[in-house]
């Protein structure tokens, strides 16, 4: 088999920067998805990146599918001729599929009948046949919102395209990429090299546009450079560079060719909250702050990465610390004025502002988080004052001049002003952690009054969004339910509080009043209920796995106890090493067998307790004794948490139980007894599920 390296590369104004990377990677996963579709082998597969390009390199792509020998069967014989020996058109049909006469067609018998079938060979076709259309796919499918045109051409795209590379080897794959000619020409940096380059082959791609065209096309190696030149220029300052992951993938989709230039500031800004500080330079200059090696006290500079190799550095130094310094004294600016009064001042504009029109203002918002923050308190362990004082609190920061002009410091300038307005301090974290998670990864609240505020805020927006009918659709979540609902079990879990989450939805729904559902309304109430709790069970079931749970250890769990994620990782684990036991296959596997039986019964009926009286064999008093020998120890384990010492405990029913369906039948015909073996079957069932549903564990 004859391979080669296969070249694709975009060529295009500058893309967006945040969505950089994830286009690159889903261009090649297309790319990749492509290949394998149309049977063409390679060896690997990897993408780059710039602000102007999106490039995937192929390694020893086979520059031919592999020639394939192709058997269709087509209808019965009976039904391909009719009694004369015609063939039917169910017979021409399918020789006409194949495109051949019906005399050209073979036999094929097997047990079961003769069949009519095609054979041929089909060639296998060359790879620069099949390129163009895996390409023109891949860039259909990318995760583009809104695509552009340019010019009178009919391309759409998320930037306009100014050339295209489509090299297999040394060879151009002759095809048009967004009304774009392929060729075998690149350009390097629009600056240091804007002239074209010729590739001789797709191996020296990378090479030549970094030595000749002050081009770093690796993403993740421009990556990591501009880390390492951020973190010596902080060194150089006697500091350490802050660097957020994101902002350094931000700033890499920025730039080609990166330099770093340091800056500073006046101190006096240095008086301003940290957060201020860091948000003005990382989010809205894409500077990287600077802090003391020996604390988290910030330093009055800051660290650029340019993107040209400037001969007068000084003067890129001077244009950006000209930027920064307005920055820094609006928002000195802000922070007075702010602060020069109470944050409850704010309060007075919460009834002017919907949150959304069906369920009210944001006065409302806050009056239905109060009331949960309060019936929260005591299951918590907080004072009611506090919890309704946090709720009162928790959206006047909204209306503050910093907030305005830094959206992403809602909550954090809550805390401050709180502070400053000398509300207790728990109650000011508690106005910063109410928004926590606030994404994959990020801290859970540290302290009691900001898991609480965090449930209450959350669990109002799911209930309300829900009870008016704009539950997420498919890829529209905008006011982020699916991330708030996993907030809220994540802050369950791990705080390890027992809180109930069909408790919480009634609860929330009951402070909504007739807002969603009329008071005489059982049934809407009920649909509602279950659309929120089947909700976060799909958000618990989503979240499981990504913690490598495997689908049967989170169904077992979530089918009994998906409303109390306290207990989700402990009933997990335990299920986990119940597994490993020996006992384990067969247990799960009678749990079944006895929840079938159970349910196929046509009994209105089944008692609580079986009569011993009505045992009639060995095995039914061993079975029964066992159950209720271990049903104390089992209870117990259950109610301190021992998840796993339950399991181990009802894993001694295997043998009592394998015994019991060996030698005796349920089903019998005399109605009593059939009936106490199924309360007997009933106990073993609702022993053996305490931990978890077993029987979802059966293969």
């Amino acid at each position: 088999m004859i391979t080669k390296e296969l070249l694709i590369e975009i060529g295009t104004e500058e893309l967006p920067p945040k969505a950089l990377k994830r286009l690159a990677m889903a261009f090649a996963d297309e790319i990749q998805a492509g290949l394998k579709d149309h049977d063409l082998p390679f060896e690997d597969i990897n993408w780059y990146a710039t602000p102007r390009r999106l490039a995937v390199i192929v390694q020893s792509l086979a520059t031919a599918q592999e020639d394939r020998e192709i058997t269709r069967r087509g209808p019965a014989l009976a039904a391909a001729y009719d009694q004369d020996g015609n063939p039917t058109r169910a017979a021409e049909g399918f020789a006409g599929s194949c495109n051949v006469n019906v005399e050209k067609l073979e036999r094929l018998e097997t047990e079961k009948g003769t069949w009519l079938v095609f054979h041929a060979f089909e060639k296998g076709k060359a790879t620069v046949e099949l390129v163009p259309e895996i390409i023109q796919k891949a860039l259909n499918k990318l995760p583009i919102p809104k695509r552009m045109r340019w010019g009178n051409r009919e391309a759409e795209f998320v930037r306009p395209v100014h050339w295209s590379i489509v090299l297999l080897g040394n060879e151009v794959v002759p095809c048009s990429i967004m009304d774009t000619d392929a060729d075998k020409v690149t350009y390097g940096h629009r600056f240091h090299h804007p002239r074209p380059i010729r590739l001789r082959s797709a191996k020296e791609y990378l090479s030549k546009l970094e030595e000749k065209g002050h081009v770093i096309a690796d993403f993740e190696k421009r990556k990591a450079l501009i880390e390492s030149l951020v973190n010596k220029s902080a060194a150089r300052l006697k500091g350490n560079a802050v660097i957020e992951p994101e902002l350094l993938d931000e700033v890499t989709s920025l730039v080609e060719w990166p330099v770093a230039i340091s800056g500073s500031f006046d101190k006096k800004f240095l008086d301003l909250p940290r957060e201020v500080l860091t948000s003005s330079m990382q989010s809205h200059q894409r500077y990287f702050p600077v802090q003391s090696k020996d604390s988290d006290d910030l330093l009055s500079h800051f660290i650029t990465v340019a993107n040209i190799e400037s001969k007068n550095k000084n003067e890129i130094k001077t244009g950006n610390e000209k930027v920064i310094r307005p920055r820094l004294t609006d928002a000195e600016f802000f922070w007075k004025r702010d602060s020069s009064k109470p944050l409850t001042d704010f309060s007075i504009h919460l009834k002017d502002v919907i949150f959304q029109k069906k369920i009210g203002t944001l006065a409302d918002k806050t009056e239905r988080v109060k009331q949960l923050a309060i019936y929260l308190a005591p299951l918590l362990n907080v004072k009611k004052r506090d919890a309704g004082r946090a709720a009162e609190l928790s959206k006047c920061d909204l209306f503050t001049e910093m907030v305005g002009e830094f959206p992403e410091l809602q909550g954090v300038m809550g805390r401050y002003y709180a502070i400053l307005s000398g509300e207790d301090r728990e109650v000011a974290q508690a106005l910063d952690e109410q928004y926590m998670p606030r994404y994959a990864g990020d801290d859970v609240p540290s302290s009691h009054i900001g898991e609480l505020l965090a449930i209450a805020d959350k669990i109002d927006t799911i209930v309300g969004i829900f009870g008016i009918g704009q539950a997420p659709t498919g890829d529209r979540d905008p006011f982020g339910l699916r991330r708030a609902a996993i907030g809220i079990i994540r802050i369950i879990s791990v705080s390890g509080h027992a809180l109930n989450l069909a408790d919480l939805i009634e609860n929330s729904i009951a402070i909504y009043a007739e807002v969603l559902v009329k008071p005489d309304d059982e049934e809407k109430k009920s649909q509602l209920q279950s659309d929120v709790k089947q909700f976060f069970k799909e958000r618990a079931r989503y979240n499981l796995r990504e913690q490598g749970f495997s689908a049967e250890e989170v169904e077992a769990v979530l089918d009994l106890y998906s409303d109390k994620p306290c207990e989700y990782l402990g009933r997990l684990n335990a299920v986990r090493q119940f597994m490993s036991l020996p006992e384990a296959v067969d247990l799960a596997e009678a749990n079944k067998r006895i929840i079938n039986i159970i349910t196929k019964s046509s009994i209105d009926h089944i008692n609580a307790i079986p009569d011993v009286d009505l045992f009639e064999t060995e095995q039914e008093r061993k079975l029964f004794e066992a159950t209720s020998l271990m049903a104390g120890k089992v209870n117990g384990f259950i109610e301190n948490g021992n998840f796993t010492e339950a399991f181990h405990e009802t894993a001694k029913l295997h043998s009592p139980v394998t015994d019991f369906f060996d030698k005796v039948m349920v089903n019998v015909d005399d109605e009593r007894l059939r009936n106490n073996r199924f309360s007997l079957l009933k106990n073993i069932k609702e022993l053996t599920n305490q931990v978890a549903n077993i029987s979802k564990l059966a293969k």
